[in-house]
């Protein structure tokens, strides 16, 4: 008997050791442990599914305690206070948002504690119980609740609207055998947009013909003292092109496609001017034609650059030129007039009598300027 006493004590001591074990571990996982704590109370006005005592409690994504207790409120069932302990180092303020956070689909919720001004106080515990947060009214949704919130309203939207989308869904069937039965019509349609916004692949790059400045000018008696600027060259819309321009007094004058000047005629003829009457030795010149340092400005007004194809093909050039000192005046001003006839009525044939028509006529505009300066 004495033997069997024995060992039921020794039965009763281990069970005791055991349980004394497993509530030191759970003492130190969720009753904080030998960490110094602080308790609050937490006020949701809505549902917390799958918050339990023991889940943890994070401030800003940091775990810093756990949910010790979870309590209705009798007078008001909307009400549901959780008792959390934390860190006592964890800086909680008066105005410390509170949520409640899944991880995932599937994960355990916890409360989520974030921010806080730093000037705000402590919140004061009252009546003599542990300081109280208010959550936010919406922080108990978890993604699940939103998510079926969201479902339940679209399908809401959907019974509403079924007659309007089934006569949608009509529609669209009937307009896609229309389109079926007319694919041929839209293809045609469709390459005569590309063809008129400029598509259906790579265009060849248009031939360039330039206007060349003459170099054959008589020896200056002497040459001005003076600067001279050239301005860009007045003239209608219809001239400030690339084209090479051809008019017919009689019939329909025909178009060069595919071809172009080096730049917009009031520029190339800027341009070689200048470069003219450098080649006539006078280097005194510039396009800057608004500097006030200039003693003289020379200023075009741009006419005529076209192929006339009647009676004969013809490059007609004409231009007027002004001369105005620094003060403004107009000291001279002439027109000058020039042709070339043209071998053939075609692009290259055209570029060639122009560019004789531009050499006669800038050769006497240079000799003309020279002398009056």
């Amino acid at each position: 008997m004495e033997t069997r006493a024995r060992f039921v004590l020794i039965g009763f001591f281990v069970l005791g050791v055991i349980v004394a074990g497993f509530a030191f571990v759970y003492w130190l996982n969720y009753a904080g442990g030998f960490r110094a704590q602080t308790v609050y109370r937490v006020r949701f006005e809505d549902s917390l599914p799958g918050l339990q005592a023991g889940s943890s409690v994070l401030f800003n994504g940091i775990r810093v305690g756990e949910v010790t207790a979870l309590q209705l409120n009798p007078k008001d069932p909307r009400e549901v206070t959780a008792t959390i302990s934390v860190d006592r180092s964890t800086p909680i303020r008066a105005d410390t948002q509170v949520g409640v956070y899944s991880q995932g689909l599937m994960g355990s919720p916890t409360i989520a504690l974030q921010g806080g001004s730093p000037s705000s106080p402590p919140p004061a515990s009252t009546d003599g119980q542990p300081p109280l947060l208010n959550a936010d009214p919406q922080a108990s949704q978890d993604v699940m609740q939103s998510a079926r919130t969201v479902l339940r309203r679209l399908d809401e939207l959907l019974t509403e609207n079924a007659e309007p989308i089934r006569n949608m869904v009509a529609n669209l069937g009937i307009f896609a055998d229309v389109l079926a039965k007319n694919s041929g019509r839209i293809d045609s349609i469709a390459a005569g947009l590309e063809r008129m916004l400029g598509g259906g692949g790579e265009k060849p790059q248009p031939v360039t013909y330039d206007l060349r400045a003459p170099t054959s000018f008589p020896p200056l008696a002497k040459v001005p003292e003076g600067q001279l600027a050239v301005g860009e060259p007045s003239t209608v819309i219809s001239l400030d092109t690339r084209r090479i321009l051809t008019y017919a007094a009689t019939g329909e004058a025909p178009t060069f496609a595919d071809v172009q000047w080096s730049d917009n005629l009031p520029k190339l003829f800027q341009a070689r001017i200048v470069q003219s009457f450098e080649n006539a030795g006078y280097g005194k010149v510039d396009r800057d034609a608004d500097n006030p340092e200039v003693d003289h400005k020379l200023l075009i007004d741009l006419r005529t650059v076209r192929l006339s194809v009647s009676p004969q093909p013809a490059g007609e050039i004409e231009f007027g030129a002004k001369i105005v000192d620094k003060d403004g005046r107009i000291v001279q001003s002439r027109i000058f007039r020039a042709t070339a006839p043209a071998k053939a009525v075609d692009a290259a044939a055209a570029a060639a009598a122009l560019d004789q028509a531009f050499s006669k006529a800038v050769t006497e505009l240079v000799e003309w300027t020279l002398g009056a300066i």
